[in-house]
């Protein structure tokens, strides 16, 4: 089943590197790429919604659910699977892209973007949230057009910051239950 797996992130890589990789499309890749490295971004944008009043829980929230997914992602994941790059394991994958120095599996770029845009699309207006959502996905997309990642390593890296999100959003309502009921109480 492994084998299988490999096969078919080496095959998706190598068809998106012959059919879509397209000069015009690098530079605006590699930015949107870029956009994803360190969380950065997303930190950035959290922490400028601390301010204002309406936007506060939003960040607030999008950081602790960025925090747990790198966590499980950077802390846990990566050095347990010790997944090598894929232009490590195969010449034929051109890097558009400085080589990274941690392992690949999984996309800490995919992680950090869905955990907190789900969390802007959960808790800011649905037009915000939707281009959080599209944004995410570009930069989770570009980690395999610019040669980074296996195609399964930014599926699980999505899947892990959409589960961060919820997670988070879990306990931020079950803390506002309980905040809630014992200000009814007294």
């Amino acid at each position: 089943m492994l084998e299988l797996i490999t096969a078919w992130d080496r095959d998706v890589l190598l068809w998106i590197q012959e059919n879509l990789r397209v000069g015009f499309l690098n530079v605006p890749v590699i930015f949107i790429t870029s956009l994803g490295n360190a969380g950065l971004f997303w930190i950035a944008a959290s922490l400028v919604m601390l301010c204002p009043k309406k936007t506060r829980k939003a960040g607030f929230l999008a950081l602790c659910s960025m925090l747990v997914g790198f966590l499980i992602t950077n802390l846990l994941l990566k050095n347990t699977v010790a997944r090598i790059r894929p232009y490590d394991a195969w010449a034929a994958v051109e890097l558009l892209i400085r080589p990274e120095s941690d392992y690949s599996f999984p996309s800490g770029h995919a992680t950090s973007s869905f955990a907190a845009a789900v969390i802007y699309y959960r808790y800011l207006p649905k037009w915000f949230g939707t281009a959080a959502i599209v944004l995410a996905a570009l930069i989770a997309l570009s980690r395999l057009y610019v040669g980074v990642h296996y195609p399964t390593d930014v599926l699980c890296g999505v899947i892990i910051g959409i589960g961060a999100a919820l997670l988070v959003s879990l306990v931020e309502k079950r803390v506002s239950r309980n905040r809630d009921g014992l200000r009814e109480r007294a």
